[in-house]
């Protein structure tokens, strides 16, 4: 229970406040074999405890098996013109790269897509928001980066309705 006449330094502010925008969004990072420019062939389907009665795990699931869906679909077309662009990469230049990362922005913008129509019909009015994000991976010294799906909690917001 917080005590509302007490007062605190800022640096302890400033550590409640990192602590609660951290504990409003999940990250659901990628857990699958491959990962091509960041972005994992599959994401982990097991639902978060934060989430326990916010969202059925039936529906979120089925948003995570969605779009696992997308990332079978197009994984092996990328992968076949990136063993293509390697092959003829020192020809063309780099030139034979390029198939590869319009594919892969492709299915991010199908992800994307998914992703807003869920947050419109679902996830919206029950106060959550999916999206993906590209993150850095595990430890900060690193420079690679992945594509992460967060869930972040919308605040409440109050509506004043006159009598």
């Amino acid at each position: 229970m917080t005590d509302f006449d007490a007062i605190y330094s800022e640096d302890i502010l400033e550590d409640v406040d990192i602590e609660r925008k951290e504990s409003n969004t999940i990250y659901i990072r990628g857990t699958g074999d491959i990962t091509i420019f960041g972005l994992s062939n599959r994401f982990n389907t097991e639902f978060p405890s934060q989430l326990i009665s916010k969202i059925a795990p039936e529906e979120y699931a089925a948003t995570l098996n969605r779009v696992n869906g997308i990332l079978k679909k197009n994984l092996p077309i990328n992968i076949k013109w990136l063993c293509f662009g390697c092959c003829c990469c020192l020809c063309s230049l780099g030139l034979s790269m390029y198939p590869v990362v319009c594919i892969n922005k492709r299915t991010q913008s199908q992800i994307n897509k998914l992703l807003d129509w869920e947050n419109n019909n679902l996830y919206h009015k029950l106060g959550l928001h999916f999206s993906l994000k590209r993150m850095n991976c595990d430890n900060n010294t690193n420079s690679m980066l992945e594509y992460v799906l967060l869930l972040e909690f919308l605040p409440k917001i109050a509506i004043y309705r006159p009598d």
